[in-house]
């Protein structure tokens, strides 16, 4: 990428989601013409957790508003691992429901990754399953991780060409960081990951054509690391005491070397809940196809 010193374009999340919601609405009423019923998404919540709450009411209505029927669960707080495993059994074996959603973080008495690894691979619309991971690893992606997915999209609308780039990514969570390497190999670029065992992570930032911060901590990312010209995709949503909804990368030294960012908020998050709406109606499709065989 050339060198831009002025104002980095911003990468609206809002506008190509909507885009993405309408494609995949069409897709959901062209299956219920033909299947007599809506995709279905069954969208387990375990407790109240505030920022959960507001995820799992947008991911709702979106649903409504894409012609997917969304089916709610809520579980208290104090519900067992056990009752949770059964019900996502359940939801398994129900074949009114395409997709199955778990809502995270669960409450500390209960195994994140046992949850996960229960949910039919078939209905894993988040795309967190070992199974459709190791589809992304092997270059077969078929159940894709929302939030790296959607980086993809946003990359391509805005034409940004990631092959041959030179690509960092901080942060290593399996439901992020990791995914969003697999996701830039497979698309060619030059690909190294961040963690805590990182020695100079300003040194891997500031050599990267392209930037994906997805660590949870405001600020975390100081602008002025930022390549002149390069891409930048900030996947945390960070509420500081104020209030105000902000990043992981310092946003205005950044979008002033940068060209091309994301927003907080208006970014990766509309993206994030469009690619689930994708998911769950291509979960349906290839369901369907299933039972035909």
């Amino acid at each position: 990428m050339s060198e831009v010193l002025k104002s980095a374009v911003i990468l609206d999340g809002k506008v190509l989601a909507a885009k993405e919601r309408a494609k995949t609405g069409a897709r959901a009423h062209e299956f219920a013409r033909r299947h007599g019923r809506k995709p279905g998404l069954a969208v387990v919540q375990v407790g109240e957790d505030p920022a959960s709450s507001v995820y799992v009411r947008n991911k709702r209505k979106s649903c409504e508003e894409t012609g997917i029927e969304s089916i709610s669960h809520d579980l208290p707080v104090t519900a067992s691992q056990q009752a949770l495993l059964e019900l996502v059994r359940d939801l398994n074996h129900d074949n009114r429901i395409d997709g199955i959603l778990v809502q995270l973080p669960l409450p500390s008495h209960i195994d994140s990754t046992h949850i996960m690894d229960a949910i039919d691979p078939a209905k894993d619309v988040d795309g967190f399953h070992p199974l459709n991971t190791g589809l992304l690893a092997q270059k077969r992606p078929r159940l894709r991780p929302c939030t790296p997915w959607g980086v993809i999209k946003l990359a391509s609308e805005y034409n940004i060409a990631l092959r041959g780039l030179r690509a960092t990514v901080v942060g290593a969570s399996n439901i992020v960081g990791r995914p969003m390497a697999l996701e830039l190999l497979l698309a060619g670029a030059t690909t190294t990951v961040c963690h805590t065992g990182t020695r100079d992570l300003k040194s891997e930032v500031e050599r990267a054509d392209l930037v994906v911060a997805a660590v949870g901590k405001p600020g975390f990312v100081p602008g002025e690391w930022i390549k002149p010209g390069a891409a930048v995709f900030d996947v945390g949503i960070n509420r500081l005491p104020s209030g105000k909804l902000v990043g992981d990368v310092e946003f205005e030294p950044a979008s002033r070397r940068a060209a091309f960012i994301t927003p907080v908020p208006g970014g990766l998050g509309p993206m994030t809940i469009a690619m689930l709406l994708s998911n769950t109606v291509d979960a349906a499709e290839w369901r369907a196809v299933a039972r035909r065989l």
